[in-house]
């Protein structure tokens, strides 16, 4: 039996890289249910895998290129249902001290390559190369993407403070 079926190795995944998972998929999906559908289905397709791992760095990033995908088959679905998911971010920032929960919300609100990116970048600690083979991109297009996003993480913030 390959040691990434067993029980002890999909448990072990979790606990090390769930977090991760769970955060980029509510980050791109907006919604607690559909950040835990897709958290199910990734480590799923994880225990049904025959992918041979390096290490664990190689394991996260695999894990991360996986999410990324299972929430673009989701946003692609026909029959998802439309929700808000303001109050998701509300409670997700709950736990972000007051002077960050703002520009989290605001991050929110960036579209998804901008905010995946922004999101890999300052909150999981990733390199613009690394960030690029999780989204199977050029490292270029991950610093434009990043570019846009501070620029537009600035507008919005500044807008919010002379309202």
């Amino acid at each position: 039996m390959n040691t990434y079926k067993s029980e002890e190795f999909l448990s072990a995944s979790i606990d090390r890289f769930g977090d991760s998972v769970y955060r980029l998929a509510l980050c791109r999906l907006g919604s607690e249910a559909d950040a835990e559908d897709v958290f199910q289905e990734v480590f799923l397709r994880l225990f049904k895998s025959n992918t041979d791992f390096n290490d664990n760095e190689h394991l996260k990033a695999w894990l991360l290129r996986i999410t990324i995908q299972r929430c673009n088959d989701f946003h692609r679905a026909v029959n998802r249902r439309q929700t808000e998911n303001i109050d998701d971010c509300r409670e997700l920032s709950q736990n972000i001290p007051q002077d960050y929960s703002e520009l989290w919300l605001a991050v929110n609100s960036l579209p998804d390559n901008q905010r995946t990116a922004v999101h890999l970048f300052y909150a999981e600690g990733y390199s613009t190369e690394e960030i690029a083979e999780v989204m199977d991109c050029q490292p270029s297009t991950v610093r434009t993407w990043l570019h846009r996003g501070r620029k537009e993480l600035k507008t919005m913030l500044e807008e919010d403070c002379y309202e």
